[in-house]
């Protein structure tokens, strides 16, 4: 995986489990360490319980693959350290303007308004299509993924 402390992580995890094997990925929120940080509180305060990202994403050379249900993730904080470990429960493909008022709540940003959501992923998507230029807009393919807290050590 590259990140030798979430390796090690990820190893303590599954012997105080009696986990023989489970596919991880290791992963970071949003686009900086402040928001990484900021989002990952809101995971280990119970609030947060789902996150969005695009198809497209998955689909360039070197990503990661394509979330399935099941699947652990470790999440690293803003200076790269694992904080937690979650499991996703569930995956829905859908354009963007197609969020629902329950997944912008599960999400836990901001007011937890689909409204609120809406601005907020349109804003951080098009920083993204900004630096990796694509264009942005409202019908794009979005991954919305529901996950548990399963593990905090």
């Amino acid at each position: 995986m590259g990140n030798p402390a979430a390796e090690a992580y990820w190893a303590r995890f599954t012997r105080e489990r009696n986990l023989a094997d489970g596919r991880y990925i290791v992963a970071s929120f949003g686009d900086s360490a402040a928001m990484a940080d900021e989002l990952l509180a809101l995971v280990l305060s119970g609030r947060k319980r789902a996150t969005a990202s695009l198809v497209r994403d998955y689909q360039r050379a070197g990503s990661h693959p394509f979330p399935t249900v099941g699947e652990y993730i470790v999440w690293l904080d803003g200076s790269g350290s694992p904080r937690c470990i979650t499991q996703t429960t569930s995956i829905e493909v859908k354009p963007l303007s197609q969020v629902d008022a329950r997944f912008a709540w599960d999400e836990g940003e901001g007011d937890r308004s689909r409204a609120w959501w809406l601005n907020a992923h349109r804003t951080y998507f098009a920083r993204q299509a900004a630096r990796e230029g694509f264009a942005m807009h409202d019908d794009i393919e979005t991954v919305f993924e529901r996950f548990d807290l399963i593990w905090v050590s």
